[in-house]
């Protein structure tokens, strides 16, 4: 079992985690711009996207259609943008976020997507207390077992 890298903790790693492949960490983003917004967390130590190797980018593949599948189920996006920011994390990451007209309520808490149709507002996210965070967990990782 590979050691989680730094941008892994940073996003809650263990708690946040939603699936793990070989090569991949997808994890419940404390921050939710949108419903569902979710980091990809390369395990290769790597902080250049072009660092990464084949296997990982074979690996991406796979796990991107997985995302998709999980997210249209559980927030019936309109749009999907993957981010690779990378300003503040060094390890290579993605932020995924699901876009949508409007907003979504979760377990009694409205989740507006402030930025559609332009960019995501990253600034007016929702920030997920810890058992919020649980539930948005759990129920995505049911989901991603679900989904072929």
């Amino acid at each position: 079992m590979t050691q989680p890298n730094a941008t892994m903790l940073k996003f809650g790693h263990p708690a946040s985690v939603v699936a793990d492949t070989a090569l991949w960490s997808v994890q419940v983003r404390p921050q939710q711009p949108a419903l569902g917004s979710l980091v990809l967390v390369c395990k290769e130590p790597a902080t250049a996207f072009g660092q990464l190797t084949p296997a990982a980018f074979a690996g991406l593949q796979e796990v991107v259609a997985r995302v998709e599948s999980v997210l249209t189920r559980f927030t019936a996006y309109q749009k999907i943008n993957y981010l690779m920011l990378m300003m503040v994390d060094p390890d290579v990451h993605f932020h995924v976020i699901p876009r949508y007209e409007g907003a979504r309520d979760y377990l009694g808490v409205s989740f507006p997507d402030a930025g559609w149709p332009g960019p995501p507002a990253l600034g007016q996210a929702v920030a997920l207390d810890a058992d919020m965070l649980a539930a948005l967990t759990a129920d995505l990782k049911a989901l991603w077992v679900d989904v072929t």
